[in-house]
C-alpha cells in the first residue's frame, strides 16, 4: 500500500493505477490491491480506509473506543456529520425528542474530544453525508470510503470503493484505520444508447434493480458502464451508485473521467495545483482495463428505459409508468406469488390497475438519493407555474444545496406552488427525525427504500425521480411527466 495514502486528506494519490500488468485488470481490483495490508488464510483482506464518515448513530462506536481507553486513530481521515436525526423545522429551537437530542449532543462531544471534523448543526456545510462530503471534494477518485450507512455506495460515483459498514466495524476504523473485509465477486452492469426525455438516473437504477432483483448482485461490487452511465452529470451517477445497495450490491463503482474531474476541481478537500494535476494523472488510470474479466455481466438498452416507478414493499417492485400493478396469481413459483401478494394487499391497490391510477396522499422530495441542486432544478422545472394538490415537503440534501437553490430562486417556485421549504438533512427517508407519513397514506418519494414503514408506520412508498414526484404533486396521483408538456 502506497504509504502517502497516511499522510493527510490534501495528499494527492501517487500510487500508480496503472502499471504495466499482463493481465487486464478490473477497477475493482485496482483500488483493492492499493489498499490491500495484509490478508489471512480464511480469506479476509485487512484494507487500509482512506475516508470515514460518521453520523449521529456512531455514539456506540466511540462509546466502545471510550471503554478500550484509545483514541481515534487518524482523525485528520475522520469526518462527522448530523444530519440522520437532526429537525428540518424549527431548528434553532434543537430537536424536540430528548433521545435524539442525546444524540446529536454526544456526536459534537465525541468528535470534539478526539479532534475530528464536524459538520453540525449551525454549520454552513451541515447536511446528508452522502452528499456534502462529495461537495467539499472529500470524495475522490481511488479511495476506500466507509460510513455505518448503507447508502455509502454513493461515493462510488467517483470511482471510490465505498460502502457501509456496521457499528463494530465502525469502532474498529476509528481505533485503526483499516478494516477486515471478504473480497467481493464484481458485476459490470453496462447501459448502452442514449435515455429518452425526462428519464433520468432514478428510472435506470428502477430498471436495473427490477432487472436483476433484490438480491441480483448480493455479494458483488457493480461497475456501470455504457453511453447512457458516462453521459450522466455527477449528481445523477451519484444516483445510481446511491442505490447499488437496493440490488443487495456491496459498493458501486463507475469509472472516473473528465466529468468527474471538472466537477471536483476547486473543491475545498479537492488537491490544488500541481498536486492537482499529478491527482488527475494517476486517476487517468482508474478504469477497468480492455478484456478484463467480471464474474457477471448485465446489458442494458437506455432508450428502451421509460419513467420508472415502484409499486410494491420492494425497489425491485417497479414498473415503467405505463404499466399496470402485477397480478400475483400469474407468478408460477409460490413463494413469489405469496411475496407479491402480501405486497399488493399491504399497499391497498388492485392487480391489473393502471398505475396511473394511483392516487397519492403526499410527496416528498429528498434524500441522499435525490436532494442535490440538480435534482431540486428539475423538480423546479415540473412546478413552476402550478401548484401542488397534495402536501409536499422538498428538503435540500445540505445547507449548501439549500443556499444555491435560493439563489436560483428555486425556493420561490415550491413556495408559491404551496410546498413546504426545509432545512437540509434526512427527514422523511427514514423518519427518524420526526418526519414521517401517516399510517396508510400514501407517498410518492424520491427516496431509495420503499419498504413496510420505511416513511413511518404502516406507511405506503412509491419510489420515483425528483421530476415524477413534483408530476404527482400537481396531479395528485403518479403521471407520466412526459404527459406535462415541454415545461416539464
Amino acid at each position: 500500500m502506497d504509504q502517502s495514502r497516511r499522510s493527510g486528506v490534501e495528499t494527492p494519490l501517487r500510487c500508480g493505477y496503472c502499471p504495466t500488468m499482463i493481465t487486464p485488470t478490473t477497477l475493482f481490483e485496482k483500488i483493492w490491491r492499493q489498499h490491500r495490508i495484509v490478508e489471512r488464510d480464511d480469506g479476509q483482506t485487512l484494507l487500509w480506509i482512506d475516508r470515514h464518515l460518521c453520523h449521529e448513530g456512531s455514539f456506540h462506536a466511540f462509546d466502545k473506543l471510550a471503554r478500550s481507553g484509545r483514541p481515534v486513530r487518524r482523525p485528520d481521515l475522520t469526518f462527522a456529520f448530523a444530519d440522520h436525526y437532526v429537525p428540518t423545522r424549527d431548528r434553532s429551537a434543537g430537536a424536540r425528542d430528548p433521545e435524539i437530542a442525546t444524540m446529536i449532543r454526544l456526536l459534537g462531544e465525541n468528535t470534539a474530544r478526539h479532534g475530528v471534523r464536524l459538520f453540525g448543526l449551525g454549520d454552513p456545510d451541515q447536511g446528508i453525508v452522502h452528499v456534502v462530503a462529495p461537495e467539499l471534494g472529500l470524495t475522490q477518485p481511488g479511495l476506500t470510503l466507509v460510513c455505518g450507512d448503507s447508502h455509502t455506495s454513493t461515493h462510488g460515483a467517483f470511482g471510490a470503493l465505498a460502502f457501509g459498514i456496521g457499528a463494530s466495524e465502525v469502532s474498529h476504523v476509528l481505533a485503526t484505520q483499516s478494516l477486515w473485509q471478504k473480497r467481493p465477486r464484481t458485476l459490470r452492469v453496462t447501459v448502452d444508447g442514449r435515455l429518452g426525455p425526462h428519464v433520468s438516473a432514478k428510472d435506470l437504477i428502477l430498471a436495473v434493480i427490477a432487472r436483476i432483483g433484490a438480491d441480483g448482485a448480493a455479494g458483488h461490487v457493480v461497475e456501470y458502464a455504457g453511453e447512457a452511465i458516462r453521459a450522466l452529470p455527477m449528481e445523477a451517477r451519484m444516483t445510481v451508485c446511491n442505490m447499488t445497495i437496493e440490488a443487495g450490491g456491496r459498493a458501486g463503482l463507475i469509472a472516473p473521467d473528465d466529468t468527474t474531474f471538472d466537477w471536483l476541481h476547486g473543491r475545498r478537500y479537492a488537491p490544488k495545483g500541481a498536486d492537482w494535476d499529478a491527482a488527475v494523472a494517476d486517476w487517468r488510470g482508474l478504469v477497468s482495463d480492455t478484456g478484463a474479466s467480471f464474474d457477471r455481466e448485465v446489458r442494458l438498452d437506455g432508450a428502451s428505459i421509460a419513467p420508472t416507478v415502484t409499486w410494491g414493499t420492494s425497489p425491485e417492485n417497479a414498473v415503467p409508468v405505463t404499466d399496470r400493478v402485477p397480478d400475483p396469481e400469474a407468478e408460477g413459483d409460490p413463494g413469489r406469488r405469496a411475496t407479491l401478494a402480501a405486497a399488493v394487499d399491504y399497499m391497498g391497490l388492485i392487480p391489473g390497475m393502471p398505475i396511473t391510477d394511483i392516487t397519492v396522499d403526499r410527496v416528498f422530495i429528498g434524500s441522499c438519493t435525490n436532494a442535490r441542486i440538480e435534482d431540486l432544478r428539475i423538480a423546479a422545472g415540473v412546478l413552476k407555474g402550478r401548484r401542488a394538490t397534495v402536501p409536499t415537503m422538498v428538503v435540500p440534501g445540505s445547507s449548501a444545496v439549500k443556499r444555491q437553490a435560493e439563489t436560483e430562486g428555486l425556493d420561490r417556485v415550491f413556495i408559491d406552488a404551496g410546498a413546504e421549504w426545509l432545512e437540509s438533512g434526512c427527514s422523511m427517508c427514514a423518519a427518524t427525525n420526526g418526519d414521517m407519513v401517516a399510517p396508510g397514506q400514501r407517498c410518492a418519494s424520491t427516496t431509495n427504500r420503499n419498504f413496510r414503514g420505511r416513511q413511518g408506520p404502516g406507511a405506503r412508498t412509491h419510489l420515483m425521480s425528483p421530476a415524477m414526484a413534483a408530476a404527482a404533486a400537481v396531479t395528485g396521483r403518479i403521471t407520466d411527466v412526459r404527459l406535462l408538456g415541454e415545461t416539464a
